[in-house]
């Protein structure tokens, strides 16, 4: 048998025994993930370094962190695009137009939270929703969830902070994307769109074709995690850097006393800093560990992550293409106020 036989039995696999394989996937990930903490460790001691110093933490923390989360975000990733795979941009036009306010909201953030739309996408879906007729309250439900609660944070957060602040940032994204969009809703502002966009023809949503088999989707999540793991894998050896030498050399009561419970001013400051930011939930949630670690505040830091992810600049910049001043400003605003309630609620109960 030549290597190129065995080569294209291997890449065929999927497609022959599409259940097998993912059994057989499931078991070596496993694997790997649960070897990960004793190899870091295996490999800080066999070098010439103390692994109680500052260089010695971080470098543990580096090592450990890196491939779980390349693990974790690989797993996500790979299992949202199968997700994905039912929820083209046809078909999310189609579930959304013609739904009336409040539920539509639900149903608009629920399905960004399991379709692969980025800040970058902000104009061309945009321009669809309008076309297709959904109303623009819900529009932006789904815009903002889009970005905020994907799957990159929450494997993230699952991986470095465990289940329950992963759902418990679900659960904020979720609220803070229904209520901005009823509110922008409410206040009527279609007259706030581009001339251009609020003038196009509207045209019907189709549903999309969903006759795939098992093993098409499962080269659709492979897609997936070439797309969007090849895409952010530099954000993360980024962030991991830096959180590692926050792990490593930042004192910890420096950290507490201006991200801390009792700095009042420390959550406006994290939002404000927040926005100029150019990054993704990649780069910015092993930030968000070493700052936790380093006794700052839950809520001061949630605040600092959804304000990066959610109301980034670059973002406002591209939404100018299709929306007027008064429309982005109060856009940023009702989301800036969501915010800053999580922080503030959050800071004060935990």
């Amino acid at each position: 048998m030549t290597d190129l036989t065995l080569s294209q039995r291997t890449v065929q696999l999927p497609r022959q025994h599409p259940r097998v394989f993912l059994i057989a996937a499931s078991i070596i990930w496993f694997v790997l993930y649960q070897s990960l903490s004793p190899v870091s460790e295996m490999i800080v001691a066999a070098l010439p370094l103390d692994r109680a110093s500052h260089l010695g933490g971080a470098l543990q923390f580096f090592l450990y962190d890196t491939p779980k989360v390349l693990l974790l975000l690989t797993a996500v990733v790979f299992v949202m695009g199968m997700v994905n795979s039912y929820f083209t941009p046809e078909r999310t036009r189609a579930l959304l137009a013609g739904r009336t306010e409040g539920l539509a909201n639900v149903m608009a953030a629920s399905l960004g939270v399991v379709t692969p739309f980025c800040s970058c996408s902000a104009v061309p879906l945009f321009i669809g929703f309008v076309q297709a007729g959904v109303p623009l309250g819900v529009t932006f439900s789904f815009l903002i969830s889009a970005p905020m609660v994907n799957e990159v944070a929450l494997a993230l957060l699952l991986g470095m902070f465990g289940w329950k602040i992963a759902l418990l940032y679900l659960g904020l994204g979720l609220t803070i994307a229904v209520a901005a969009g009823w509110i922008i809703g409410r206040l009527k502002m279609e007259s706030s769109l581009e001339d251009w966009v609020r003038d196009m023809p509207r045209v019907s949503a189709a549903a999309g074709d969903d006759e795939m088999t098992l093993a098409e989707r499962i080269e659709a999540g492979f897609a997936s995690v070439r797309e969007i793991v090849g895409r952010v894998w530099p954000y993360i050896l980024a962030g991991i850097a830096i959180g590692a030498a926050i792990h490593g050399w930042v004192p910890q009561d420096f950290m507490a006393s201006i991200m801390g419970r009792d700095a009042w001013w420390s959550v406006p400051l994290a939002v404000l800093i927040g926005v100029p930011m150019y990054t993704n939930a990649a780069g910015v949630i092993p930030v968000v560990q070493a700052l936790l670690a380093k006794g700052a505040a839950l809520g001061t830091v949630l605040a600092f992550m959804m304000s990066v992810i959610a109301l980034s600049l670059p973002e406002m910049i591209i939404l100018r293409k299709v929306l007027k001043p008064r429309l982005i400003a109060t856009f940023a605003g009702i989301v800036a106020v969501g915010i800053l309630a999580v922080g503030f609620v959050f800071n004060a109960v935990l």
